[in-house]
């Protein structure tokens, strides 16, 4: 099976997808760079065409719109851009996190590269976390990624990890944005990343008041299949579940007790157990090409999408 994540480094518990090098806590910055693949630069050089076909002598001409970037350790091309475009360097990803990690309290804890350096990425946690109903444990993460691609623009989100099943979803928190994307034709000011986000405990509390009312919400099987009917844009006349969406049954099975921690007194019937159905699906039971594929859908494509429709759908019940 191909592998689009090239290296990684985590630190602590192996990461739900089970992919990297295991690398013990409190390590440097230069450790993790090595561990985890970030450490190249990013290198670029004008476009150069040749224009000697057919027997003509052999003539180099430069296209001066366009720049092609590679890798300085191995050389290989990983895009044409123009030259508007602003390149994130690999040491940029881990350096955002040096003040949190040594003054706020946080702890990287995956990083790598993905598409063979054309995708990087760190994850750390934040410190905050909390339980609903004694038992049923989410830890808060902030995540920043970015792609030389064009496939994703340089990206700052909170995100939670639901501990009994590694479930991830993106959360949006009062008094800062949930999200905050750089496009690559302007400069990444990390100071104003951080301040756009906003790092509040009152924020991190609000989200949680949120999962919890999500708890308290008890769901008729009804509510249930209509919730799903509308997440998945299926005809509400249709009773031939089977026949009309397998994906749909899928998550539903897992909600009614084949999910894990499904049975737990959090999730059971609730809205919050019917999030935590998609979010299981997208993260670990979607098909995918391979893991990592499964893991750039959940982060940053389809699956972040539906994972997101869901998370408005079930706050809307509350």
């Amino acid at each position: 099976m191909s592998h689009e994540i090239e290296t990684m480094a985590y630190a602590g518990q192996t990461p739900w997808h089970g992919l990297g090098k295991a690398l013990t806590p409190n390590q440097s910055l230069d450790t993790w760079a090595n561990q985890s693949g970030l450490n190249f630069k990013i290198m670029e050089t004008p476009v150069r065409f040749n224009s000697g076909l057919l027997g003509a002598p052999e003539k180099i001409h430069m296209y001066s719109d366009q720049k092609v970037l590679y890798r300085s350790d191995t050389k290989a091309a990983l895009s044409v851009v123009s030259n508007r475009y602003q390149v994130v360097q690999p040491d940029e990803i881990l350096e955002f996190y040096r003040d949190l990690t040594e003054r706020s309290g946080f702890e990287l804890e995956t990083a790598g590269v993905m598409k063979g350096g054309r995708k990087l990425w760190a994850l750390a946690k934040t410190g905050q976390s909390f339980s609903i109903k004694d038992k049923d444990r989410i830890n808060g993460y902030l995540l920043l990624a970015t792609a030389c691609d064009g496939s994703l623009a340089t990206t700052a989100q909170f995100t939670s990890v639901r501990v009994v099943c590694n479930n991830t979803l993106a959360i949006a928190l009062s008094g800062g944005k949930d999200v905050v994307k750089v496009p690559h034709s302007t400069a990444f000011d990390p100071v104003r990343v951080k301040q756009e986000l906003g790092f509040s405990n009152s924020a991190w509390d609000n989200f949680r008041y949120r999962m919890n009312k999500l708890a308290e919400r008890k769901l008729k099987d009804r509510e249930a299949e209509t919730f799903l009917r509308s997440l998945f844009s299926l005809p509400f006349e249709n009773n031939e579940l089977q026949k009309v969406a397998p994906t749909m049954c899928q998550v539903k099975r897992i909600y009614e007790g084949k999910g894990r921690g499904a049975e737990l007194a959090s999730a059971k019937g609730t809205a919050f157990g019917l999030l935590n159905a998609v979010t299981q699906f997208v993260d670990h039971e979607r098909r995918a090409k391979s893991v990592d594929h499964r893991l750039d859908s959940a982060w940053f494509g389809q699956g972040a999408m539906l994972k997101a429709k869901a998370l408005w759908q079930t706050t809307a019940l509350i």
